[in-house]
């Protein structure tokens, strides 16, 4: 299955194998898993292989990409978020090459109930593709200088969230695809890489969701799967055109559609802090399956369990196991093809960034800093838990200036004050990991 999915979505990208073991390219990664091969450090400390540690202006909920030397964060500063960054570190030192400012065309209030710069950006051999829940879309060269720039918002109208947007985009050779649902116009739009020209755009029911849509491949193809409140749909990637549509799903809100095979990936839901999406939350986490017969596409889920809840770690599947983290640091292990339950452990600390599975080991970042390594199985072990930072010397945190307007809120603020683990991005030899305003570059010390 996974021999089958990797090369396809590698040849989309226009990647072979050994180039993608040093490159990051997109939430995610961009692919659904690192290579064969990829080797990275299983235990660290605040004084132990951490390689450097950079403080990034404003702050930024999106994951770190990576292409050879170059760390690409983005990030949202001032009261208003009116300074969009896209900034760029060196791999192997740390110093930051370069910071792109831009003016927001869509400026709002800074707090911690919005999203900060929360789409992660992509990359190819061109350069980066930094998209901001403003609406803008900026296109820079690798070493900073700018390609072209359009908003979103004065093509289409401004977004209508009180909590902001957070889908990340995909991308083809020659293509990106931005994913907007909210209580606004929402809409799945395809851009030219070398232009920024729209080149198609879907409307879709309004719908408030934060979940990144993902490439899936379908026999010698791939399709374009949302997976967001209320439906899972799938999208031909030249026209746009919605190919098919499954709506027995909810609250599937945060959570991406990770690919697992051909024409196969996990879909996760959560019944939400109300409550109101409980009933088909509890149906809508499992392996989804869409086959193409007589009939058409055939969209279904293959199994579900009603166990786990995940926060906004997606659920992914390593060495034929599937994996979901709740909100409270419950690990639920299934077997991949049969929904069988294989364990379900309690850890430490829960996580934001999607958990990682490399060779023996699985990788969950916790929100906290604490990072527990588990060994790739289907008996549960804890081979290390690797701590980034100490309470005597925390993380750099830029928090909103602006006041929040009610006591609730305040007394709320302060639950999202601390300094979080958002991203990562890993490539042969290294983790790179970014908080709000700090980005840690993890590698083991040289023999």
């Amino acid at each position: 299955m996974k021999r089958a999915l990797i090369p396809l979505i590698l040849l989309a990208l226009q990647l072979t194998p050994a180039q993608a073991q040093d490159r990051w390219t997109g939430f995610l990664g961009g692919r659904p898993q690192p290579v064969d091969g990829l080797s990275v450090p299983t235990t660290w400390s605040p004084t132990e292989n951490i390689a450097w540690s950079r403080e990034t202006p404003g702050y930024g909920q999106s994951s770190p990409v990576i292409w050879d030397d170059h760390v690409y964060l983005t990030a949202v500063e001032g009261p208003n978020k009116e300074t969009l960054h896209v900034l760029c570190f060196s791999l192997e030192t740390g110093e930051l090459l370069w910071d792109h400012t831009h003016a927001s065309t869509f400026p709002e209030k800074s707090s911690v109930y919005i999203s900060r710069a929360a789409p992660t950006p992509v990359v190819d051999a061109q350069g980066i593709y930094a998209y901001f829940e403003s609406g803008d879309v900026i296109a820079l060269a690798h070493d900073g200088s700018s390609r072209w720039a359009v908003s979103l918002t004065e093509r289409f109208g401004p977004p209508e969230n009180e909590f902001g947007l957070a889908a990340s985009p995909v991308q083809l050779d020659d293509r990106l695809f931005i994913l907007v649902d909210n209580d606004g116009p929402s809409y799945l739009t395809a851009l030219g890489k070398n232009d920024g020209q729209e080149r198609w755009t879907t409307k879709r029911t309004s719908r408030r969701s934060w979940s990144s849509p993902m490439l899936v491949p379908f026999g010698d193809s791939v399709q374009i799967v949302c997976s967001s409140d209320g439906s899972v749909d799938g999208y031909d990637v030249e026209t746009g055109k919605q190919l098919w549509t499954y709506t027995e799903v909810g609250g599937n809100t945060s959570t991406s559609p990770v690919p697992v095979g051909v024409g196969t990936f996990m879909v996760a839901a959560s019944p939400g802090r109300d409550g109101k999406n409980a009933e088909l939350a509890r149906k809508s986490n499992g392996l989804f399956q869409v086959q193409h017969g007589a009939d058409g596409w055939q969209p279904a889920f293959a199994w579900t369990s009603d166990k786990p809840t995940p926060s906004w770690a997606s659920p992914i599947v390593h060495r034929g196991l599937a994996y979901w983290v709740n909100r409270r640091g419950v690990v639920y292990c299934f077997d991949a093809k049969t929904g069988e339950t294989t364990y379900t452990e309690r850890i430490p600390q829960s996580c934001w960034a999607t958990p990682v599975g490399v060779g023996d080991h699985l990788y969950v970042f916790g929100r906290d800093g604490l990072t527990t390594v588990l060994a790739a199985g289907p008996e549960f072990r804890i081979v290390a838990e690797n701590t980034l930072w100490t309470e005597e010397a925390p993380p750099a945190n830029h928090l909103p200036t602006n006041k929040e307007e009610t006591e609730e809120r305040r007394r709320a603020a302060a639950m999202f004050s601390r300094p979080t683990v958002y991203g990562v991005a890993l490539v042969d030899g290294t983790i790179v990991l970014r908080t709000g305003s700090q980005v840690y570059c993890i590698r083991a010390a040289s023999e």
